[in-house]
């Protein structure tokens, strides 16, 4: 067995044994990915304040996200198509969350369903939502999420439009995916992750087919998936969804301090600041440069976590001392999970709590919760200096 001692050793591991197209799915931004690049870089220009002569013992990495306990303030982010990255994926990332004792984020566009997952779990997970044009199909959706006891409601809101991806336009990664002879081959060699997927629970979105009027099987799934994200999508819209949940919801996808008020105005348990790893507005500033300002805007209104970019327990550190009461990691997992199935994300997870605890006890704290800016040395121009 390899050592692990950094997400870049899953990384490594997860690029041998994946097939290229759902690699690069994961691996990839928006157009020229300089939001996609920024997300993780812009990390990089935050330094920590070492301390010394404080009593490091009895530390603790523990906290609360939306009310409910976690080991660590992270939870596992909506990621689409993870059961492509292993052979039921979304079960195994959940399972792996709720042993570890963090939030797992079960997405729309799951290839194991909202069922699949809680019949696999014995503790309640996370549904992300994206809103489609089909009402119906939502309506049943969330009812779906209720009844298998989802503890918060996601709702995606950067995704009305398709960021244009240019990889999986070469890749012919579509649903279903359009095989290439470039694609086969490549499949061919990736013999370890076939054979999972021949045992696999399903290898479809488990939350589409089958639950909407017409499509049965995934031959029928490319063209209703293409027509179906909400370009109408409004804010009272959102406030409609929120009243037929009826419990803990979270908005994930504030990247503008306009946009976290209102938020918070209409009472969002939590707000994500998140630019979708950089896979919808290329050109966007990473998240870690947009969390000082909304947190300015809403800090106390609203829990605030922040994804896109975190690789690290240091990321996760300079995230929490800026202010947001919690992130979360997608990549991170899909990485542990491409190269090493259940075990491989509950080794992310590993990883990043160990950073996260050393880089604090170095730091001078001994408690996650007691983070702030005094932990942090942040160039005086990190919010930049833009005209509007």
């Amino acid at each position: 067995m390899p050592v692990i001692t950094n997400i870049e050793d899953l990384k490594r591991i997860y690029q041998r044994r994946v097939p290229r197209m759902f690699y690069d799915y994961a691996e990839s931004g928006s157009w020229t990915e300089q939001t996609f690049r920024d997300n993780c870089s812009d990390f990089d220009l935050i330094r920590l304040r070492q301390r010394v002569a404080v009593d490091m013992s009895g530390r603790s990495t523990a906290s609360q996200m939306i009310g409910q306990d976690v080991a660590m303030p992270v939870a596992l982010a909506p990621v689409g198509l993870t059961g492509m990255q292993h052979a039921d994926g979304e079960i195994k990332a959940a399972k792996a969350a709720e042993a570890f004792g963090v939030p797992f984020t079960l997405s729309t566009m799951s290839i194991n369903s909202i069922e699949d997952v809680a019949e696999a779990t014995s503790k309640p997970f996370w549904f992300q939502l994206y809103t489609m044009k089909d009402e119906d199909y939502v309506s049943r959706l969330i009812q779906r999420a209720k009844d298998a006891k989802c503890s918060a409601l996601v709702i995606t809101l950067d995704l009305q439009i398709l960021g244009q991806r240019h990889k999986d336009l070469k890749n012919g990664l579509s649903a279903p995916p359009k095989l290439t002879p470039r694609t086969i081959a490549n499949l061919a060699t990736k013999w370890r992750w076939g054979i999972g997927m021949l045992g696999a629970k399903r290898r479809h979105f488990g939350n589409i087919v089958g639950h909407v009027k017409g499509v049965s099987d995934t031959s029928q799934l490319n063209a209703w998936t293409t027509e179906q994200f909400d370009p109408t999508l409004d804010w009272g819209k959102i406030e409609k969804l929120m009243d037929q949940w009826g419990g803990k919801v979270i908005f994930k996808g504030i990247m503008d301090a306009e946009d976290a008020k209102m938020a918070a105005k209409l009472g969002a348990d939590a707000i994500v600041v998140s630019n979708h790893g950089g896979r919808q507005l290329d050109g966007a500033l990473s998240t870690i440069r947009m969390l000082p300002a909304i947190m300015d805007a809403v800090g106390g209104q609203t829990e605030v976590f922040l994804d896109s970019g975190i690789r690290s327990g240091q990321d996760v550190l300079k995230a929490l001392a800026l202010g947001a009461q919690g992130t979360m990691i997608g990549r991170a997992f899909v990485y542990g999970l491409g190269a090493q199935g259940q075990q491989g994300v509950s080794t992310a997870l590993e990883v990043i709590q160990k950073e996260l605890d050393t880089t604090m006890a170095l730091c001078g704290e001994r408690k996650v919760t007691a983070l702030g800016r005094h932990n942090l040395l942040v160039p005086e121009d990190f919010g930049g200096r833009w005209q509007d």
